[in-house]
Order: C-alpha cells, then structure tokens, then sequence
C-alpha cells in the first residue's frame, strides 16, 4: 500500500497535546482517536490521553506487523499491556482512565483485514460500487443523542456551554465499556471482542480512507462534502487539504450556530491508501 496521513492539533491551545495517533508501514495503518478529559473533570491517570494513544497505538503497529494474530487478539493484548504499564500508578477502575477509539487496517497476501472500534471511520472505495463503503461504530452516538441536547442549544465555548460538555462526557462515562452502552478501548482487553471486524480481497479496493471524527466531521456532521466527494479530495490534494478546509468550516461557525458539537474545534487526522 502506498500511505500518505495528516493529523494536527485543534488550534487555541497550543501547550494542549494532539490526542489522535497515527502510524503505518506499507502494509499496515493504526489510527486512535483520545477521548479527552475535560477542564474540571477527573481522570484516574497521571500520564494523560497523549500518552495512552501513543503507547497503544505504537504497540499495535508493531504487532500487526510482526505476526499473522486476528486484530481482535492483537487489540485486546496491547490494551492490556499498556494497562500494565500504569497499573501501579493510577487508579484504572476510575471511570474517566483514558480510552481511545481505534481503526486497524492490515494487509495479508491478498487480503485487506479491518478493525473498528468506536467513532473513527474507515472508507473503502470498492471497484463496481457507486458509493464507497462506511465502516463506523455509531454506538456511542447513539447513546449519546439522549444527552446533548442541552448542551447543543448553548453557544460554543461559552462558560454555559463548556459545563454542559462537561456533563454531557462525565454523564457518558456511565454508559462506557457495558452492554446497552458503547466501547472503546481502555484498560479491559474483553473489549476488543466488541469490535467491527471485516475482511475484503485487496483487488477489489481502489483505495481506503482513515478518519479521527475531528476529519471525517466535514462528511458526517458538517455535511459539506459526501463520502464520495471527500475520497476525491484525498486523492487529488491529499490528506492536509482535508484537515485545512475542516477547520475553514469550524472557523465559520465558532459558536456551534449551524453545526452544534461538543467541541469547536478538535483534534483532526487523516490516511488515504492506494493499493
């Protein structure tokens, strides 16, 4: 595979770390996405989400490229022991320990393989289909549409509206890594078994797309462009082009007006793949 990525920071808080991770080798892509603490909240952990999605994401590159283990077993040993590393040190029954969504992508012979958990998105332009195929895990926001509509109604970044995202991520933490719930890696490798799962014959590929929710924001909540439309922009201007124009749009549109969202801006990444 040919791999070309982009992440960057949400801009206005530059000693903030990015919290997404992405990695690839020529046969392999892993992108985590860090669900962040919010200002007033509590997390259990003294290394931080930076640290957790570096750390889980690094183990999981080198593992998929080191043995022919299914994605669910090698996810389920690297948030394990990662877990390992800051069992001592913090507290990993606190609700708010950090967790990441993840998108596993590998290539095996002849075969694509994949793996998504939570809210990240995998694209797959599939030859002899009109509309590319959408891989995401919409559990949490569909958990989450009960929640957020008086956070929603509020100006973004407003002191009203910053509680509200407060509450509306500490109410969600009650709903995480259980039935009837939404998962995301943490610190239980069982999770794992909980992923989206999917293998597809490489030949029918033409190209994939790799998306934290802070990019593919500009498809699914912006809708400014469709599935379609954005494969192009990644084939044509790449990955940086996608980041630039979500944030024109998030900067359009500061007090979450015409497009209501917990963050203003986020921490956006992107990977565009060709065969």
């Amino acid at each position: 595979m040919r791999v070309t990525f982009a992440t960057e920071a949400a801009p206005g808080h530059p000693d903030r770390p990015n919290e997404d991770f992405i990695a690839a080798t020529p046969d392999a892509v892993v992108l985590l996405d860090g669900a962040g603490t919010p200002a007033g909240s509590e997390s259990g952990c003294t290394h931080g989400v930076a640290w957790y999605v570096r750390c889980l994401g690094s183990t999981l590159l080198a593992a998929m490229t080191q043995n022919a283990k299914p994605l669910t077993a090698i996810l389920a040993e690297g948030i394990k022991a990662v877990a390992s590393l800051h069992d001592f040190t913090c507290d990993l029954a606190h609700a708010g320990s950090p967790s990441a969504t993840v998108v596993m992508l590998r290539r095996a012979d002849d075969a694509l393989e994949w793996l998504v958990l939570a809210d990240s998105v995998l694209v797959l332009d599939v030859a002899g289909t009109a509309e590319p195929t959408v891989i995401c895990d919409a559990r949490e926001a569909q958990v989450g549409a009960a929640y957020r509509a008086a956070m929603d109604a509020l100006a973004s970044g407003s002191p009203e509206h910053v509680a509200a995202h407060r509450a509306y991520v500490e109410t969600l933490r009650d709903h995480r890594n259980r039935d009837g719930g939404f998962w995301v890696a943490s610190v239980d490798p069982l999770v794992a078994g909980q992923a989206l799962t999917g293998t597809i014959s490489a030949d029918r590929v033409r190209a994939m797309a790799v998306l934290s929710d802070g990019a593919s924001r500009l498809v699914d909540r912006f809708h400014l462009a469709t599935w379609r439309e954005l494969l192009g922009l990644l084939d044509h201007d790449g990955p940086a082009e996608l980041i630039r124009r979500v944030r024109e749009a998030e900067r359009s549109d500061l007090h979450g007006t015409r497009w209501p969202r917990g963050k203003t801006f986020d921490d956006a990444t992107a990977a565009y793949c060709r065969i």
